[in-house]
């Protein structure tokens, strides 16, 4: 009987504990205070500035048809300067300028392909493509770049030359010299036990 009771307990304090709290403490900008657990507060509309939201249509639609506003924009998503910084808008737009013949966006093309951006890393190859043809235009610091991207280039290249005649060897490595340790046996997976 005494051991009924206990378990009783045991059960009864684990329920009781397990019931969440009806709310939750939330610190943010604002400060903190208890809210119900069902609260939201993400407001994806909260920072919308409609006069800001205008000037950056406006931007848009001049860099479509001018490479310097391109460039423009595309700085200003790389500094995150009255719109939500995004290193791939600012990438995309300083392309397209630096497509559009923009001596300034293609130094600054071939300086983030050499430098590696945020989650993209460096591309020496693409960097003294974009860096020669700023350089070939007269861009001074171009000029200075292209010798960093020409060497990064070719240590790339080495690089890559012996991750090819490696990749061979790790393969048959991989393919030879590991052993499972799981086997499929009578309709279930079983554990090799002697290594």
């Amino acid at each position: 009987m005494r051991l009924i009771s206990l378990l009783l307990f045991i059960c009864a304090t684990a329920v009781a504990q397990a019931e969440p709290e009806p709310t939750i403490r939330i610190c943010d900008d604002t400060g903190c205070s208890d809210r119900p657990r069902s609260t939201t507060t993400f407001n994806p509309n909260a920072d919308v500035n409609p006069e800001a939201e205008r000037r950056l249509a406006a931007l848009k639609e001049k860099a479509e048809k001018d490479p310097r506003a391109a460039y423009d924009l595309g700085l200003r998503y790389f500094r995150g300067d009255g719109v939500r910084q995004d290193s791939y808008q600012a990438l995309q737009w300083m392309r397209d300028a630096a497509e559009r013949g923009d001596r300034k966006a293609q130094t600054a093309v071939g300086k983030l392909y050499l430098m590696g951006l945020e989650e993209m890393g460096s591309d020496p190859a693409e960097a003294e493509k974009w860096l020669s043809i700023a350089a070939g235009r007269g861009d001074k610091e171009a000029k200075k770049l292209l010798t960093q991207a020409s060497t990064a280039k070719k240590d790339e290249v080495a690089y890559r030359r012996w991750v090819d005649t490696q990749r061979q060897y790790l393969r048959e490595y991989w393919q030879s010299r590991y052993t499972y340790r799981w086997y499929w046996n009578n309709n279930g997976w079983y554990y090799r036990d002697d290594y």
